[in-house]
Parts: structure tokens; C-alpha cells; sequence
């Protein structure tokens, strides 16, 4: 059995600080797809770049964004890859926003879609992201891969994955067009793999900081990992890690047979 976590820490820095790395290790993770890392190596401690403990080690890799403090994307590998990749697009590249590492036929794709910001600032950049990711995908699947999209999509697909579907319908993340993406996708060979097996309302995976919306669970599931059809079988489980603190999101976890 593979696992395979995936969590916006928002700030890798910050997060090491509530204790990511003994969670790392009480986890049992194989792979763990972190975003918005907010950092390059330089900046890191070694135990966030090596992580080792009782005799268990990660490797880590990183892709940060040339501006400071901002974006960025990691992946922690039990077991070294067989290779690893960015999306190949200097546009999101610059920013860290894509890391994949690929064992055999299966990559684990750790991706940060950009956020559209207020008033759809910045929709544009963010649907340039959406089409080239699921080119990207498309792509590996064509070519015989099994893929795992993991990571914050910053898109509340349906009303159920948000607490307050009316009031926030002109508000980045739950816009229109990143709806219809998110519809696009998963009609095009790739599966939401929590909504797969929980119907369940009030299941979250990010709450703001302002109005205590965590304890009220007033939140947003906008941390996905989705899988190709192909691979859907392969599917045990599932789940959201809300009880685990240190960020503004919390991890996701899948389990692969």
C-alpha cells in the first residue's frame, strides 16, 4: 500500500515550526506533496531538507519561485523516484507552481494552481494554469502513465464543497469559469477521488484565519487529489485530515493497492 498525503503548509518555514516533521514520520507517508512553501533550499534547516528519524529517511525536492517568499512546491519521497519533473512551462515554472516525481508508469503530481484573486485579477493567468494542466495530464496518460493530481486547486468545485455557496459565488475560488474547469477535468478521464467515496456535506479542507471558521468548520475543499479512470481501481481509500494543525489548510491523504 502506497500513501500519499498532500497539504498546503503555508510556509514551509512556518510550519516546521508545529512540529511538520514529527508528523512527517507519525504520518507513514510514501510521498508528501507540500504547497506554498514559501522558500528555496538555501533558506531551509537541514532536518527540513533531510529528514531522518529512527532510521527512516525522505528525500526532498523543491521547486521554488524566483520571487522571494512566494509560491513554491516540494515533494518528501521515501523511496527515491525514477525521476522528477517540472511542467515545462516557464510562465508557472518561475513561480514553483508544478513538481513531479514518477515511479514506473505512475506519476505523483504535486501542483499550486494560482489563486484568481479579488475581482478575477488574475483568472486569466489562473485558466492559462487549469488548460496547460490538464494538457499536461492528458499527456502522461496518453503516453501509458497513471497520474495523481495532488494539491491545492484553490477551486471549490460543487455548492457541498463549501459552507456558504450563495454568498460567495463572485468570490475567487468559486467563480464560474473555475468551476467549469474543474467540470471540464473531471469529464475528461480523471476522478475526485474523495467525492468518490464520501457524498457528505461540511467536509473541508481550508478555513480563514479571521472568525474562528475553523472551530465553526466554516471552510472551503479546495485540496484535491484526483486520479485517471485507469487508475481508479487502485483506490483504497480516500480522506481528509482535519484534525492535523500547523496551517490554514490541512493534509489530504490517499491510499493506493
Amino acid at each position: 500500500m502506497m500513501q500519499i498525503y498532500s497539504w498546503n503548509v503555508n510556509g514551509i518555514r512556518s510550519v516546521e515550526k508545529k512540529d511538520f516533521i514529527p508528523w512527517l514520520f507519525s504520518s507513514g507517508a510514501d510521498i508528501v506533496c507540500v504547497q506554498e512553501t514559501k522558500a528555496n533550499p538555501g533558506q531551509l534547516s537541514p532536518s527540513l531538507k533531510f529528514p531522518e528519524r529512527d532510521g527512516v529517511t525522505y528525500t526532498s525536492y523543491w521547486a521554488s519561485a524566483k520571487r522571494p517568499g512566494y509560491s513554491g512546491t516540494a515533494v518528501y519521497c521515501k523511496t527515491k523516484p525514477d525521476a522528477v519533473f517540472v511542467l515545462g512551462n516557464s510562465a508557472f515554472d518561475d513561480e514553483g507552481r508544478v513538481l513531479a516525481v514518477r515511479y514506473g508508469n505512475l506519476v505523483v503530481i504535486c501542483a499550486y494552481f494560482p489563486n484568481s484573486q479579488e475581482a478575477g485579477a488574475r483568472l486569466p493567468y489562473k485558466l492559462d494554469f487549469c488548460a496547460a494542466m490538464l494538457d499536461f495530464c492528458q499527456s502522461l496518460v496518453s503516453g501509458g502513465k497513471n497520474i495523481v493530481l495532488c494539491g491545492d486547486y484553490n477551486i471549490a468545485h460543487k455548492p457541498i464543497d463549501l459552507k456558504h455557496p450563495k454568498a460567495n459565488e463572485g468570490n475567487p475560488g468559486y467563480l464560474p469559469e473555475e468551476r467549469a474547469w474543474m467540470d471540464t477535468f473531471t469529464s475528461s478521464g480523471f476522478v475526485d477521488t474523495f467525492r468518490h467515496f464520501c457524498q457528505d456535506p461540511d467536509q473541508y479542507t481550508w478555513w480563514s484565519y479571521r472568525f474562528h471558521a475553523r472551530e465553526k468548520n466554516a471552510g472551503w475543499r479546495i485540496d484535491y487529489q484526483c486520479v485517471n479512470e485507469r487508475l481508479l481501481p487502485a483506490v483504497k481509500s480516500s480522506v481528509i485530515c482535519p484534525s492535523v494543525i500547523g496551517s490554514d489548510h490541512c493534509p489530504v491523504k490517499l491510499e493506493l493497492a
